[in-house]
């Protein structure tokens, strides 16, 4: 390896599989998808969804109710990965150096549509104050910011579904580049909403197996359908090697490539041989110094629609052959669309770090298209020393991070 390695300190995750890294990881290990159907979203095209369980805001103090609900995972998420990096928010050296770059795709979108519904149905005067706060794209990095404050750099890239990986390789980017010491990285998504829902389901992106939710994410299989929309947030602790090591932390893995493309080819179908992906692919790995037979498993975008799957495992076994680990977290979790690069980021750092890869849960019977090794059944106890992960979103802006043992 040649390149720029940054150090993972923390981790925090608020997904479908749990509140917190050990329930989350340990539910994606054990490959028991979440999918389910919820009353609140019958009548609409699709009833199933993948939601974040028992989740309590009022746990984050008296003004979360302000936040729309993508920000309450962000600042939740961030807490739990500061307390495993064994830093205290607030108490900085010198906050100006602590900088927070956090994705999303849809913003504060439940708080949007549930606010037009009162402008139409009660008038302008009954809507609140803090629609436009709330539903920002960039609030749940501000709110992250005035949680632990942080004065450095403040951004949110929005790059639809590789928004969390794109946060992570930026705030990579910052530490190169020597504008911060400290980065908060990650994105965070809340978008099981009527309109949301009803739109994906328009497109026909969603799976129709209503009759068996538990196996509606089926990534890879022979007979997906489509995904299952997910929710949650994905927050990592980014540091230099050099600051972690002279704060006596020891971290979970390190981020050592990061490469971004363009598909510049449709607004929501991935081109038909993956060249915009590759293209990212093989610019994570020329960051890394490293060639595609160093990648030992693959955290896939995975979205279990017929498109993506196909396409992108020609890609992974063209850049790193057949005979490579791959498999989808997807299956648990859903699609958390602008989180979904920033958990299964953390899903691969955790993968290097325990030396166990993950399931493609709901996965039956592997496409025969899909030359690769993907792993289903059952997670498979195995020394990762690389990982790559990839995200890909509409508009077809690509992301993918090639993360490391420490």
């Amino acid at each position: 390896m040649t390149g720029y390695a940054t150090a993972v300190t923390g981790i925090g995750l608020v997904t479908p599989a749990g509140i917190g890294v050990k329930e989350s990881w340990d539910r994606v290990v054990e490959g028991r998808p979440t999918a389910a159907h919820h009353a609140d979203l019958e009548g609409l095209p699709v009833s199933m969804a993948c939601r974040v369980p028992d989740f309590a805001p009022a746990a984050l103090g008296r003004t979360a109710w302000q936040w729309d609900r993508y920000s309450q995972f962000a600042v939740a998420a961030t807490r739990e990965a500061l307390d495993q990096a064994g830093l205290v928010p607030g108490e900085w050296a010198d906050s100006s150096r602590v900088a927070v770059v956090l994705g999303s795709g849809a913003g504060g979108t439940a708080t949007l549509e549930a606010q037009h519904r009162v402008l139409l149905e009660e008038g302008p005067e009954e809507i609140s104050a803090m629609t436009l706060p709330m539903g920002l794209l960039n609030m749940a990095a501000g709110q992250v910011a005035i949680d632990i404050g942080a004065n450095g750099p403040c951004s949110a890239p929005c790059t639809a579904c590789a928004a969390g990986a794109s946060a992570i390789g930026l705030g990579r980017e910052l530490l190169r580049s020597g504008l911060a010491d400290i980065v908060v990285a990650g994105g965070a998504e809340a978008p099981i909403t009527p309109l949301y829902l009803s739109s994906f389901a328009r497109m026909r992106a969603l799976s129709r197996r209503l009759d068996d939710p538990g196996t509606a994410s089926r990534p890879f299989d022979r007979a997906r359908d489509g995904f299952v929309l997910g929710e949650g947030a994905g927050v990592v602790v980014l540091e230099s090697e050099e600051h972690a090591r002279a704060r006596g932390v020891r971290p979970v893995a390190r981020v050592i490539g990061y490469g971004a493309s363009a598909d510049a080819h449709h607004v929501t179908s991935p081109h038909p041989e993956g060249r915009g992906a590759e293209l990212a692919v093989r610019a994570a790995l020329a960051d890394a110094g490293l060639t595609g037979r160093d990648i030992g498993y693959v955290n896939a975008h995975g979205t279990s629609t017929p498109l993506n799957d196909v396409i992108e495992a020609g890609v992974i076994q063209r850049v790193a052959g057949p005979e490579v680990r791959v498999s989808s977290t997807k299956g648990v979790t859903g699609h958390p669309l602008g989180a979904a690069g920033s958990i299964e980021a953390a899903f691969a750092a955790l993968t290097v770090h325990h030396s166990v890869i993950p399931p493609s849960a709901g996965t039956a019977e592997v496409d025969p298209r899909v030359e690769v090794d993907v792993v289903h059944g059952a997670a498979r106890h195995a020394r990762v020393d690389v990982a790559l992960s990839n995200s890909f979103g509409f508009g077809g802006q690509n992301a993918a991070l090639l993360i490391a043992s420490a």
